[in-house]
C-alpha cells in the first residue's frame, strides 16, 4: 500500500484540525478493544495539539466513526475520562474503516486565543 497522503494536523490561525486518527502502534493498528484504541486515539490526539501549544480542553468538535455500535458505551466511558468536565461537540456514526482491525476513528478540531 501506499503512503497515506495526509498531513496529521493542519493548523490556520489559532484553529488546528486533525486528520482522522486511529489506534496504531509502530506496527500497525493495535488489537485492542475498544476502551484501548481509543484511549490510544485520545493520547495521539493530545500528542498532536501539544505540539501546537493546545490541549484537550482546547477541543470544540470532534466527529467520531465507529465500526460497531455496540461498542459506543465503552468509547462513550473512555472518551469521557479523557475529556472530564469539558465536553466538546461530537458527531458521531457506524461505519465501516478503511484500517484491518480499526475500530474506530476520531478526528478533532481545537482553537485558541493564547
Amino acid at each position: 500500500m501506499a503512503k497515506v497522503h495526509l498531513a496529521p494536523y493542519v493548523r490556520n490561525g489559532d484553529t488546528v484540525i486533525t486528520s482522522g486518527q486511529l489506534g496504531f502502534d509502530e506496527n500497525g493498528v493495535i488489537s485492542g478493544d475498544i476502551t484501548e484504541q481509543t484511549n490510544r486515539i485520545l493520547k495521539r490526539i493530545e500528542t498532536l495539539l501539544s505540539e501546537q501549544g493546545m490541549t484537550l480542553q482546547d477541543v470544540g468538535k470532534t466527529s467520531v466513526w465507529l465500526v460497531n455500535a455496540d461498542d459506543f458505551a465503552a468509547f462513550n466511558d473512555a472518551y469521557a475520562a479523557a475529556f472530564g468536565d469539558h465536553m466538546p461537540a461530537r458527531s458521531t456514526v457506524v461505519s465501516a474503516l478503511t484500517a484491518p482491525g480499526a475500530l474506530i476513528e476520531i478526528e478533532a478540531m481545537a482553537w485558541t486565543s493564547r
